[in-house]
C-alpha cells in the first residue's frame, strides 16, 4: 500500500515554498498527501525559530500527532531543527530530526527508519551548509512563493537565522527562469519572490577559463536582483509578481523606480523596520538608520501613492525605555506605511542580545506590542479608505469559506466576496 504523508509549515514565506517542494519530492516517491488534520503514515513539521512561541507551537503539534496517531512516524525538519536538534529529538514521538542540510534527503532518511527506532538525528554544521535547492509552492492557492536565495551573512543581535540557514547564496537567473515558466504553465498567476534577505540576491554569472573547452570559471562580479527583475518582466505566462521582504538598505532607488514603471510588479513592499529609533537599531547590529528608511519610503510613495507599503518591528528590544519606545511609535506614525507586523522581543540562545542590558520586562514588551498592533490596525483602515471607490484588479483565490471567497488588489488590499467559481484564479476588475 502507498505510504500517505501530511506536512505542517510554520514561520516565513520560504518555508511554504520548501514545504511544497518536500511534498512534490515525496509524491515522486510514491507518497499519497493528507491534510494535516487527517489520519497519516507520516506527519513532517517544517519549523521555524524566530520567536519562542514557534518552538512552542512545533511542540504542541508533536503532543497532538501523538494523541491522535501513536503510530505515525513524526519527522521535524527547518531552523529550529537545526538549532536545537537534541532538544527536538528528546521530544516523545519525534522519530526524524534533519537540519538544514537533510531536510530535502527525507525519502532517504524514511526509508531506513522504522517507528520505535531511536530517534535518528541529521544534522550538521552550518558552515558546511553551502548547497541551493530551488523551491516554490503550487496548488496551495493561486499565488506561488519561489524561492530565489537562502542564508543570510548579516549578524543582526536578535537574530539566529544565519545560525539556522547558513550562508547568503543565491539561484541561477537560469533556474529562475526555468521555475517561473513552468509554473506559469500550470496556471500560477501570481509569482512572490522571496528569500531569507531578498535584497542580497547574487548569482554568479559564468565565463570560459579558457583552459579547455567545457572549462568554466564563475566570476565575483554578478547579476543582483535588479537584473533578475528586469529579465522575469519579460518572460510571458505570469501576469504579477511581489517582492517579498526585503531589507532597506538593499532596496535601492533602482528596484523601486522599475516598479513603479513596471506592469508585472506589483506596486506592494514590505521593508522591515525593526525599530524607529537610531539608538535601538545601533544595539540591534542594523544595517541603516532611520532617515533612509524614511527616505525609502517617501521615493515610493512619491513614484506610487497607491504602494501598499509593510513593515516589521520588534518591541520590548533589550535597553528600548519608554523614551525609544515613544520615539518609534512616533517615527512610524508619521509614515505614510500601510500596515505592521509586530514581533515582541523573545530571547535567543547564542545571540548577541542575550548580552545587553536593561532588559524590558515581558508585561511590558506585550503592552507596548498591544499599542503597535492598534496603530497597524489605524494604518490599514486609513489606507484601505483612500482607495474606497476605485476600480483595482483582484486575483481571486480557491478557498471557499462559507460560501465566500478572497483575493488581493495589485496593491494588496484584501477583497472579500460571494464565492464564484467562475472567478477563482482569475483577474477581475474590482470596485473597492
Amino acid at each position: 500500500m502507498q505510504k500517505t504523508v501530511a506536512i505542517h509549515t510554520l514561520g516565513c514565506k520560504l518555508n511554504y515554498s520548501e514545504s511544497s517542494a518536500i511534498t512534490r519530492l515525496m509524491e515522486n516517491d510514491g507518497f499519497v498527501r493528507k491534510d494535516f488534520n487527517e489520519l497519516a503514515d507520516v506527519y513532517v513539521i517544517n519549523t521555524c525559530s524566530v520567536t519562542d512561541n514557534a518552538d512552542k507551537e512545533c511542540r504542541q503539534l508533536v503532543r497532538r500527532i501523538q494523541r491522535k496517531a501513536p503510530e505515525s512516524m513524526v519527522v521535524v525538519m527547518g531552523c529550529y531543527a537545526q538549532l536545537k536538534p537534541k532538544e527536538i529529538g528528546a521530544i516523545d514521538g519525534v522519530d526524524l530530526v534533519l537540519g538544514a542540510g537533510e531536510k530535502f534527503n527525507i525519502t532517504h532518511h524514511l526509508k531506513h527508519l522504522t517507528k520505535g527506532d531511536a530517534t535518528k538525528i541529521c544534522s550538521c554544521d552550518i558552515e558546511e551548509v553551502n548547497d541551493f535547492t530551488s523551491s516554490f509552492s503550487v496548488k496551495e492557492r493561486t499565488r506561488s512563493f519561489l524561492k530565489v536565495q537562502d542564508g543570510c551573512d548579516y549578524n543582526c543581535s536578535f537574530c539566529t537565522i544565519p545560525l539556522a540557514r547558513g550562508k547568503s547564496r543565491s539561484d541561477s537567473i537560469q533556474n529562475i527562469i526555468s521555475n517561473v515558466k513552468e509554473l506559469a504553465n500550470s496556471g500560477i498567476q501570481e509569482i512572490v519572490l522571496t528569500g531569507i534577505n531578498l535584497g542580497d540576491y547574487l548569482t554568479p554569472t559564468l565565463s570560459t577559463s579558457g583552459e579547455g573547452d567545457s572549462a568554466e570559471i564563475a566570476t565575483k562580479k554578478g547579476r543582483d536582483l535588479y537584473s533578475l527583475i528586469q529579465t522575469l518582466d519579460n518572460i510571458d505566462g505570469i501576469e504579477r509578481y511581489r517582492i517579498s521582504s526585503i531589507e532597506p538598505n538593499l532596496l535601492t532607488n533602482e528596484i523601486i523606480e522599475f516598479v513603479a514603471n513596471s506592469k508585472k510588479f506589483m506596486p506592494h513592499f514590505h521593508i522591515p523596520l525593526q525599530s524607529g529609533s537610531n539608538k535601538i537599531l545601533g544595539l540591534m547590529r542594523r544595517r541603516y538608520r532611520k532617515e533612509l528608511y524614511a527616505e525609502r519610503v517617501k521615493l515610493i510613495k512619491k513614484l506610487m501613492p497607491h504602494c501598499a507599503i509593510g513593515a516589521d518591528v520588534i518591541v520590548g528590544f533589550p535597553g528600548e525605555t519608554d523614551a525609544e519606545f515613544k520615539e518609534t511609535f512616533d517615527f512610524i506614525h508619521s509614515l505614510d506605511i500601510s500596515y505592521l507586523h509586530v514581533f515582541t522581543y523573545s530571547e535567543r540562545e547564542n545571540t548577541h542580545a542575550l548580552n545587553l542590558e536593561q532588559v524590558i520586562p515581558v508585561s511590558i514588551r506585550n503592552t507596548r506590542n498591544k499599542i503597535l498592533r492598534n496603530l497597524s490596525y489605524q494604518k490599514l483602515q486609513y489606507f484601505t479608505n483612500q482607495h474606497t471607490g476605485e476600480k483595482r484588479k483582484v486575483l481571486f483565490e480557491g478557498y471557499n469559506k462559507n460560501n465566500m471567497m478572497e483575493g488581493f488588489t495589485d496593491n494588496y488590499i484584501k477583497i472579500t466576496a460571494p464565492y464564484h467559481a467562475k472567478w477563482v484564479n482569475e483577474i477581475i476588475e474590482w470596485k473597492i
